[in-house]
């Protein structure tokens, strides 16, 4: 069985152009979620899925000067570039990973990915009822059960949100909902990084770190930003 992450981006995002490039203590936002993927357990490849528009081509640069590996697909059809990405990867298991996504947590990731090997799910997902904040969201998809359920992902909407089809047709799959337990009070927390606004304080929060970024889980990253927010 082959695990694969997918991380979908694009470069001229609409409320933060630029932003899975824009830089961090001189690391781009791209590079960090990698790493953070990097420190997930039995995770076999990582792949960046943007799009074949020129307006993408600084994200392929940077995969190819940084021996990335990345897939090229539609632009606004993310579906079928996600699909695409996971059938050309040869992935069982997809992981669908966004671009704001830099907090991802290792931990949380790795622990989904062991109920895999407990059921044969179709999707395993921490997004439903939002007990995660913003930007901690992990889905694993089968990618057998993709294949036949893209058929039904005619709506323009269904094809730009890759799974809100099956979060409005439950009956549609077997899905496991992964929840937080253990810190409830960052549930739905506004960990992704949407504006200029969320970079900064994304920045304040590395910047805060006495150890690798790699080891702060979202409860810690949370915490901090609440003390940011405090004092501002």
């Amino acid at each position: 069985m082959k695990i694969g992450a997918v991380l979908i981006c694009r470069y001229n995002s609409s409320r933060l152009p630029g932003k899975i490039l824009k830089k961090i203590n001189n690391k781009t936002l791209l590079a960090y979620i990698i790493e953070r993927l990097e420190c997930v357990q039995n995770l076999d490849e990582i792949t960046v899925a943007t799009s074949d528009k020129t307006t993408d081509q600084p994200i392929v640069d940077f995969c190819i000067e940084n021996n990335i590996k990345y897939f090229r697909g539609s632009l606004q059809n993310v579906a079928e570039r996600f699909l695409n990405c996971s059938i050309a990867s040869n992935y069982d298991y997809a992981i669908r990973i966004n671009g704001d996504n830099l907090f991802l947590d290792p931990k949380v990731v790795s622990e989904m990915i062991s109920i895999i090997n407990s059921n044969e799910f179709d999707l395993i997902s921490n997004v439903k009822d939002r007990t995660f904040p913003k930007g901690i969201s992990v889905e694993i998809i089968n990618i057998e059960f993709y294949k036949k359920l893209y058929q039904k992902l005619t709506d323009p909407i269904y094809q730009e949100h890759v799974t809100n089809y099956i979060y409005e047709n439950l009956d549609c799959g077997n899905f496991y909902h992964y929840t937080n337990k253990t810190y409830p009070a960052a549930a739905g927390a506004q960990l992704a990084i949407d504006t200029e606004n969320d970079f900064n304080v994304a920045a304040k929060i590395i910047n805060s770190f006495d150890d690798d970024h790699t080891k702060y889980g979202f409860e810690e990253v949370f915490k901090r930003m609440i003390e940011f927010q405090r004092l501002q």
